[in-house]
């Protein structure tokens, strides 16, 4: 008896915490976007594409991967962070510009100025698929690539 009741009132403690509040949802889901990076990429390719512009082609593939591999853990340690702590009432993203860590640092993902990925080429998103008109992206889940359909 003990037992149900106290998990009953973890259920519904989840429940109050979790349900109808904006702020818990939009951290866990910064948090997610976060831990992804090291999919993503963006980092990395974002500072290899700064370097070569700013330091020159030599320095790109050296000081500016390292670069994008400091920046890719930190964003993936925030981002554990907020997913563990999501639902403690403290939702101002913690990297954004100005941070201590990553001055220059954006709560949204970070993609190369080159490329700026759009929707997905998919049923979902396109309505007119059944017609034979669609656009998007054909696979925006693999790094670099820039195939698009229909892109005016």
């Amino acid at each position: 008896m003990r037992s149900s009741l106290l998990s009953a009132f973890f259920v519904a403690l989840g429940a109050v915490l979790l349900v109808g509040c904006k702020g818990p949802e939009q951290k866990l889901g910064r948090g997610i976007s976060n831990v992804t990076e090291f999919t993503r990429l963006g980092e990395i390719r974002r500072s290899v594409e700064q370097t070569a512009l700013w330091d020159g082609p030599q320095q790109a593939y050296t000081t500016g991967f390292i670069s994008g591999v400091n920046r890719s853990v930190i964003r993936t340690l925030v981002g554990a962070y907020e997913i563990v702590t999501f639902p403690i009432p403290s939702y101002d993203p913690w990297l954004r510009p100005g941070n201590r860590l990553m001055p220059d640092a954006t709560v949204d993902p970070v993609y190369p100025d080159s490329y700026q990925p759009g929707l997905m080429a998919d049923g979902v998103f396109e309505t007119d698929v059944n017609l034979g008109f669609s656009g998007g992206d054909t696979a925006p889940f693999i790094p670099g690539s820039r195939f698009r359909i229909f892109d005016y």
